[in-house]
């Protein structure tokens, strides 16, 4: 039976490849074009951390836009193309919505027992979307940054 106090049961979340957990909750049927063809104008998600988990770095060929909910403190990681480094905080005493530009690595942590976001992507998500970053290239990129990547990326087997 779900816990309603444990968001994970009480929106049945599943495990996002990124890292925490997710649901598509919204998937816009009117369809638009963009550069990688047709998709959703619009799609929405719950995404949650836990403290112990991480949203390891990665990209989208869109824009998102972040609505914090619950919990903590979120660290939102954004290494900009010009090689900029940025710490997007969301939660209280903060802002509540953030918008990560398509192209830019990022990547999430959390201070507190997890943080539940809204995340929206326009035009709408999809995976062939989703770049999951490669520790070694994202390194080679961003040499400046080495020490957080290597706590913010997948180890590469």
């Amino acid at each position: 039976m779900p816990t309603p106090s444990n968001p994970i049961d009480r929106l049945a979340l599943i495990p996002h490849p990124e890292g925490g957990f997710y649901r598509e909750y919204y998937r816009s049927p009117l369809q638009v074009s963009s550069p990688e063809g047709e998709r959703s104008a619009a799609t929405a998600i719950y995404f949650l951390l836990r403290e112990q988990d991480i949203s390891h770095f990665h990209r989208l060929k869109h824009d998102e836009l972040w609505c914090w909910h619950e919990g903590g403190l979120l660290h939102v990681h954004c290494l900009h193309p010009d090689g900029r480094y940025e710490d997007v905080l969301l939660g209280p005493d903060h802002s509540y919505t953030a918008v990560i530009p398509a192209g830019t690595w990022f990547a999430g942590t959390v201070q507190g027992p997890h943080v539940l976001v809204t995340a929206v992507v326009a035009p709408g998500f999809e995976f062939q979307d989703f770049e999951l970053a490669s520790r070694t290239q994202l390194r080679d990129a961003f040499p400046q940054h080495a020490t957080l990547i290597e706590k913010l990326t997948l180890a590469e087997h």
